[in-house]
């Protein structure tokens, strides 16, 4: 006989539909800088470094929103809807700042308060998520980092479909996305019936997630994963445009904003996939799995280079898939191995930490490829990290509190 308390709560679909709505649209601002910035660079006059740190503020600014809520156990203090719905209206707001043509600097801060508020928005999702399902907990949260994923990809199918209007056009529809999620989350979203209860500030959690030796595998295991995932989101563009200008066959999918758009869009398949895998034949197998084939992939990109264009879009796209599609897995074994009290804290420094790692990873990418001569080779630098990820959640399946990982399928 089923459990009351384990049976599936009523209205968890529809939950995860308008969860992941909000998701898709707030998660607009993300990229929404780095698909103009070759218009941003000739219209403001920006450096090549100026141009790197509107993509790399964002990041910075999550990491410090996430800290922050972290050390306060905001995510456990806070009705998470509340939280999520002004956060995306600070992002609306900052996002919207880039219409003012502002200086390189107040750009650059503009971004860094964007992702400040995005900390806001994507820790509470995972875990406002977790409250409506325990059987199936991977499937949910893997359609959610898809709907991450959707929302990160959609400024470069702005700016394909808006080819020869100004940049302004891609700020403009992103901000009003942003604008609609933050009106969804404070209207049509409640805690589901599997909530993880109320906490106080305890800033000794925070040493806590890095001192159990499962937690610790487990953000390893994501720390690998980050390593790869944003680098390659944020440089993709560059490296299909270097390669569409080295003379190569077209890219069936026309221009390179639209091969990135198709590429890191790709990556919803991805984590419906790796949400199915992971229910059924466990998180660690379907990690490592996943960040074996992504490194794999990290490794070939640069043999298609030269050609031809098909090609190259077959293993990006494998890669596209590959790489986002165990993301949604290492927060859900957080939500399963943490102190249930503080899974929101342990998830926003999870979170916090591999952001951090990615600032790092997107920094260096430009680095090696002029020290390379171009961009054929750069992304091999990602390989480690997919390849550490791996062993981590390999020898994690080999502890017995690996049992607590979706219902016992390690």
């Amino acid at each position: 006989m089923t459990n009351p308390i384990d049976a599936p709560a009523t209205g968890r679909w529809r939950a995860l539909a308008l969860i992941c709505l909000g998701v898709v649209g707030v998660m607009t601002t993300w990229f929404s800088a780095t698909a103009i910035i070759p218009e941003l660079v000739l219209d403001w006059g920006l450096s090549t470094s100026q141009a790197a740190w509107l993509t790399n503020t964002v990041q910075l600014g999550f990491v410090a929103g996430a800290m922050a809520s972290s050390i306060v156990n905001l995510p456990d203090m806070v009705r998470m809807q509340t939280l999520m719905a002004v956060s995306a209206l600070i992002a609306c707001a900052a996002n919207a700042a880039l219409l003012l043509d502002p200086s390189p600097g107040g750009a650059i801060a503009a971004r860094f308060v964007t992702g400040i508020a995005l900390a806001g928005v994507y820790p509470p999702a995972l875990k406002l998520m977790a409250t409506w399902f325990l059987r199936g907990r991977g499937l949910a949260l893997g359609f959610l980092i898809g709907a991450l994923t959707l929302g990160s990809s959609m400024p470069h199918l702005f700016r394909a479909l808006t080819a020869g209007i100004a940049w302004q056009a891609v700020v403009i529809a992103t901000s009003l996305a942003t604008l609609a999620a933050a009106f969804l989350f404070a209207t049509a979203l409640r805690e589901g019936p599997h909530g993880f209860g109320r906490a106080t500030f305890d800033p000794r959690q925070c040493l806590r997630v890095f001192t159990q030796k499962p937690l610790m595998l487990v953000n390893l295991g994501y720390f690998g994963h980050m390593w790869e995932l944003y680098a390659m989101w944020a440089w993709f563009l560059a490296f299909g445009t270097a390669a569409a200008q080295g003379g190569m066959t077209p890219f069936p999918f026309g221009s390179a904003s639209m091969l990135s758009f198709v590429v890191v869009g790709s990556g919803v398949i991805g984590c419906i996939l790796g949400g199915v895998l992971s229910d059924r034949i466990g998180r660690c197998l379907t990690t490592a799995g996943m960040m074996a084939v992504s490194a794999v992939c990290a490794l070939l990109i640069g043999f298609t280079f030269d050609g031809p264009g098909w090609l190259l879009a077959l293993v990006a796209i494998i890669w596209g898939i590959s790489v986002i599609g165990d993301s949604a897995q290492f927060s859900a074994a957080v939500t399963e191995l943490a102190d249930q009290r503080f899974v929101g804290t342990a998830v926003t420094l999870q979170l916090g930490f591999g952001f951090a790692l990615t600032v790092v990873a997107i920094s260096i990418m430009p680095i090696v490829a002029e020290w390379l001569g171009g961009w054929q080779w750069a992304f091999a630098v990602l390989v480690p990290g997919p390849a550490i990820g791996a062993f981590a959640m390999m020898w994690l399946r080999r502890l017995p509190e690996a049992a607590a990982l979706a219902g016992g399928r390690r």
